[in-house]
């Protein structure tokens, strides 16, 4: 059986276990509001009057209803409007070959990455372009099916070739690239939580808000990084792809939550969030990323670190940690402040 057989057989399987799940049928329908909404605004026709509030907005999860994280680099994007507008207008020409075309947009704009063009590609032409960032290429290289690119193939060349793989297994499965897109991160989901129950939304239990909390402490740290002290000494990892390819970063055998170089030695670290898990979960999950980074990433010479960050720090991760003192595994601790003080009622009298 062929790579490509065998990614579209997993994905039969992924398939059919989601079909009858609320949050599939929420995919489905979600897809018209989306497109409603945002195609005839990315549309060549009218990309020229593209408003910030419209753009702005696509960029959350609640509105564009398929990726969080988009917003990160919001600030920058849309410093200048006009800038923006006329580098979309060269990503969504189609009379222009893909490649080309997405390297010069993503050249024109600072923080926009693949991730932002390729969504706004497939929000505009929802049948011809799938979508690439870090859950999509995870999802391939879970099951071994990343593509080989020529040497010092452009982002955009790369791009073009996974999209002709998006576009067979959309064939092949008989579905829209809008549920692919949902299918590869509901395999990404299978793989880093396999006992997950699928419920529509948490009710606001300790443990809901807690694990909402770590989501926001996850955007912070990314967003926030130069200005925390881990930000001192380490850099979050870019290659020329994506100035953000460390957060999140797909590997074979998950997601680290954000993989960092030492800004002046040649040293990797690890940041792996504990949230609402088991120590021995957590900390076999580090090693595994640091594994996988040693063997894929590291060259000879290179150190690499791991770093576990939790709110609550138990005993059974203090053990867990005891005997790898050798193995470069770091705890940090995060507190969340939040005071209400009461307003002085009435206007005073003068």
């Amino acid at each position: 059986m062929s790579t490509f057989d065998r990614l579209a057989e997993h994905l039969r399987g992924v398939l059919a276990r989601a079909k009858d799940r609320p949050a599939f049928q929420q995919n489905v329908q979600a897809q018209q509001e989306v497109l409603s909404r945002y195609r005839d605004a990315f549309s060549p026709a009218h990309i020229s009057q593209l408003s910030e509030e419209t753009f702005r907005s696509f960029l959350y999860f609640e509105n564009n209803k398929h990726w969080t994280g988009l917003h990160r680099q919001i600030r920058r994007l849309t410093e200048n409007m006009d800038s923006l507008r006329q580098a979309l207008a060269v990503l969504v020409d189609e009379q222009r070959p893909l490649a080309p075309r997405f390297d010069e947009t993503l050249q024109r704009v600072t923080g926009l990455g693949k991730a932002l063009a390729s969504a706004i590609l497939l929000v505009t032409y929802p049948d011809r372009y799938g979508v690439w960032n870090n859950i999509s290429e995870s999802a391939l290289k879970i099951l071994d099916a990343w593509p080989e690119f020529e040497r010092g193939a452009t982002t955009g060349q790369k791009y073009a070739q996974l999209n002709q793989l998006f576009l067979r297994l959309a064939r092949a499965l008989d579905i829209d690239l809008w549920t692919l897109d949902w299918l590869l991160w509901e395999l990404v989901r299978e793989q880093e939580q396999p006992e997950a129950p699928d419920v529509d939304i948490p009710p606001p239990t300790p443990e809901a808000q807690t694990f909402s909390l770590e989501r926001h402490l996850h955007d912070f740290l990314a967003s926030s990084w130069e200005r925390i002290e881990l930000g001192q000494e380490w850099q979050i990892y870019r290659d020329s792809d994506d100035d953000m390819v460390g957060y999140e970063f797909p590997t074979g055998v998950g997601r680290i939550d954000i993989l960092a170089r030492h800004k002046r030695r040649p040293a990797w670290l690890v940041v792996e969030l504990k949230r609402d898990r088991a120590a021995d979960q957590v900390v076999g999950q580090l090693l595994r990323y640091m594994g996988w980074i040693k063997r894929h990433m590291a060259r000879p010479g290179d150190e690499v670190h791991g770093l576990i960050i939790a709110r609550d720090i138990d005993e059974s991760l203090l053990y867990a940690l005891e005997g790898m003192q050798d193995r470069n595994v770091l705890l940090m601790r995060y507190h969340v402040q939040f005071h209400l003080e009461p307003v002085k009622q009435g206007v005073e009298k003068e």
